[in-house]
């Protein structure tokens, strides 16, 4: 049985626990503080910000820590990645999600902690994503990623595409910002078959669920109980 851990509370508290030099990967998808122009637009609660729909359509609970303002964002990312470059390995990838607003502050924060800044993965949400009559469609989310020191080559292995199509709402929804598991599916082939991947904000437990079903362990860190709650149904399931 392929192993997952999950741990309930602060991901800066709970990476401070965990062991130097231990993780494959680290695939995560921590708040944006984003969704808006303005400063009051980042204050509401994550359901006015991420659903447009609201309440009736996507009927999750919020979650905190979304509403920091560009420098505290920076300040705060920074010190979660360099905790978490403690815990990866030499030679580990991290695979980190964001907007087109904060695309520029992630990337800093990265490399920051210590990280090499390896490129940017594109989620390519379909054009059922944000329409804007006569302009361009907010139809991407990205992915940071880099590796804690030079990459390990592979050379038996394919190169991994640089996208994935696919929409928000395949194969159904458990979070206000959940990953669909077929996108995270597409991410996780980066950490080596066998190994461990650590998602610090674990949220519904898609990373984990993609973990388990392509043979890869996974720990993972969640501050709220309720998703926590959420995440651990669907890793049981998957991993049994």
């Amino acid at each position: 049985m392929t192993e997952f851990v999950t741990f309930q509370g602060d991901a800066l508290a709970r990476l401070a626990e965990l062991p130097s030099d231990h993780y494959d990967a680290v695939i995560t998808d921590p708040p944006y503080s984003s969704g808006g122009t303005f400063r009051s637009d980042r204050q509401q609660a994550t359901g006015q910000k991420y659903t447009q729909t609201g309440e009736k359509k996507n009927p999750f609970s919020d979650f905190p820590g979304d509403n920091r303002d560009g420098r505290s964002f920076l300040y705060w990312m920074t010190l979660v990645l360099s905790e978490t470059y403690r815990v990866t390995k030499n030679g580990g990838t991290i695979a980190l999600f964001t907007d087109w607003r904060q695309l520029p502050t992630v990337s800093d924060a990265l490399q920051a902690a210590g990280f090499v800044w390896r490129g940017v993965y594109v989620w390519d949400k379909t054009l059922a994503a944000r329409p804007r009559k006569g302009y361009f469609r907010q139809q991407a989310e990205f992915v940071v990623w880099g590796s804690k020191g030079p990459l390990p080559a592979k050379p038996d292995l394919p190169a991994l595409p640089g996208l994935t199509t696919c929409s928000v709402n395949k194969g159904g929804r458990f979070h206000q910002t959940g990953k669909p598991v077929e996108l995270m599916k597409a991410i996780v082939q980066v950490c080596p078959e066998g190994g461990t991947v650590l998602d610090p904000f674990m949220g519904s437990g898609s990373t984990g669920v993609a973990c388990g079903e392509l043979g890869r362990k996974f720990h993972g860190i969640e501050y709220t109980e309720h998703y926590h709650e959420v995440a651990r149904e669907r890793l049981a399931e998957t991993f049994q």
